[in-house]
């Protein structure tokens, strides 16, 4: 019995670290590059852990905000901020378990963001600033500006998530899907399996962009490394957008807010007309705009047109 469970602690234990080999390996392999750093990064030392953010430029402040997706990171504007340096002040930054920012073990959560941003506009930018964001986080920075009036100028999101899939919170299996991911070694794993260069070059070509043809190889290089960098805390913030941690009821505070909003949707992401209109209806002052054969995120598929529509709002 005992040389028995001699045996099977062994193989645990050699499984266990052949595992942590590949995590390892693949970690590296994706993030060697240093395609997101730059010797203009900055950090903002925030109660939970340092955001790398970048300023730019001098005007009116701009501060863009990045989708929660997996990869996800400033990067996503990178074809917009040095077209708008000439009359605004651009910032953009990583959120909290994302790109070059911190990524601690910890629950991310609507809340946790919306903090965030406005300690950010406050200790940082120091004025009203007009904002830019995409998918989940047009919610946070929906509650804060509603929270925070003071601190906000005007609104533009780009394809926010549908108001009913907002709503969702975290059930039991997903719940436990958390929990799963979050097991040390294992779940870095399983984390692994499912962000590989493979899925995001599917990602690309089914849900972010239109036409396949303007997918660089260097958008999934950076969405990759965005996700690898940090090692195994990279899949905490993931972790709580599987298990819809980063959810919240948004209509109070859609309906109150009373800044000029502009929601750019890709014309041929699924349903975005009906997104889209659910929003206004609850907000009548928000301005609509579609832009041709894009999908999920035109600043990096037509970059020109949200340009030409950021230039005509702001």
């Amino acid at each position: 019995m005992k040389k028995k469970l001699l045996t099977v602690t062994l193989l645990s234990s050699s499984s266990i670290a052949s595992i942590h080999i590949i995590n390892r390996i693949k970690n590296i392999l994706h993030t060697s590059k240093n395609l997101l750093s730059s010797s203009e990064n900055k950090y903002y030392k925030w109660r939970f852990g340092n955001i790398r953010y970048n300023k730019k430029g001098s005007g009116t402040p701009l501060l863009f905000i990045h989708d929660l997706t997996p990869g996800s990171s400033s990067y996503e504007f990178h074809r917009l901020v040095d077209n708008l340096t000439d009359k605004y002040e651009i910032y953009t930054l990583d959120l909290l378990g994302h790109g070059l920012s911190d990524k601690p073990s910890m629950t991310y959560t609507n809340n946790l963001y919306e903090q965030l941003i406005t300690d950010f506009i406050k200790n940082v930018i120091g004025k009203k600033t007009s904002v830019i964001a995409t998918g989940h986080s047009v919610s946070f920075a929906i509650m804060s500006c509603h929270n925070n009036p003071n601190f906000f100028d005007k609104l533009i999101f780009i394809n926010p998530q549908s108001l009913y899939s907002q709503n969702q919170i975290p059930s039991k299996q997903l719940k436990f899907l958390k929990l799963l991911f979050e097991i040390p070694v294992l779940g870095t794993f399983i984390y692994n399996v499912l962000n590989t260069r493979h899925s995001f070059e599917k990602t690309f070509s089914e849900e972010y962009f239109y036409d396949k043809t303007r997918i660089k190889q260097k958008y999934i290089s950076n969405y990759l490394e965005s996700s690898q960098i940090s090692g195994y805390s990279a899949k905490y913030s993931f972790a709580s957008f599987v298990a819809k941690y980063m959810n919240t009821n948004i209509l109070y505070s859609l309906k109150e807010i009373n800044n000029s909003i502009l929601i750019i949707g890709g014309k041929e992401k699924e349903d975005i007309e009906t997104t889209l209109e659910n929003y206004s209806y609850y907000n009548n002052s928000i301005e609509l705009e579609y832009i041709p054969e894009t999908k999920h995120l035109p600043q990096l598929e037509s970059p020109d047109k949200v340009l030409e529509l950021i230039k005509l709002f702001i």
